[in-house]
């Protein structure tokens, strides 16, 4: 399994002055490549999957063991190097990510904190350099990533991918 994740950042910005047209252009870039294994710079397990929660509901993705990858097996994360969750942009209600209470992924959001995302919006989060060690899972107390809709007019779809460590 070799992992490239990435966000880029492309911006012409044009204006006008009594003598000219200035141009700012801003072009940038961040990744990270992520080789076949387990420890810094590596990843074994990933974990990616279309979803959908009926109007109030709210689920856990237990990084630790309930998850499985396409062919069926269970992937146990012990850290994660990246997590990427976009809303549907049909959505009606939002997508609420994190705040699960007891057993937090503390590594993407700190214990109370969530992120709203709205249809069509994207979370990304990913370790910054080839040699990161990523986002510490620790089973039954930090493991569980809560998903919920924030209403309860319609259903949400939301899309996960997730990428780490055995080890």
């Amino acid at each position: 399994m070799t992992t490239d994740v990435g966000v880029s950042v492309s911006v012409r910005n044009t204006g006008t002055t009594d003598l000219s047209s200035p141009v700012d252009t801003l072009l940038k870039s961040y990744g990270v490549h992520l080789e076949s294994g387990a420890g810094a710079g590596k990843a074994d397990r990933v974990f990616h999957d279309q979803r959908t929660l009926a109007a109030s509901a709210t689920e856990n993705l237990d990084l630790a063991g309930s998850l499985t990858d396409a062919f069926g097996v269970a992937q146990a994360f012990a850290r994660v190097k990246a997590i990427i969750i976009r809303a549907a942009a049909g959505n009606t209600n939002n997508v609420i990510v994190g705040a699960h209470g007891s057993a937090d992924f503390v590594g993407l959001l700190n214990a109370a904190g969530t992120i709203t995302l709205r249809p069509g919006a994207t979370f990304a989060a990913f370790s910054g350099s080839a040699d990161a060690t990523g986002m510490v899972v620790t089973a039954t107390t930090a493991d569980l990533i809560k998903v919920a809709n924030s209403a309860g007019s319609t259903s949400v779809t939301y899309d996960v991918i997730v990428i780490g460590n055995s080890t």
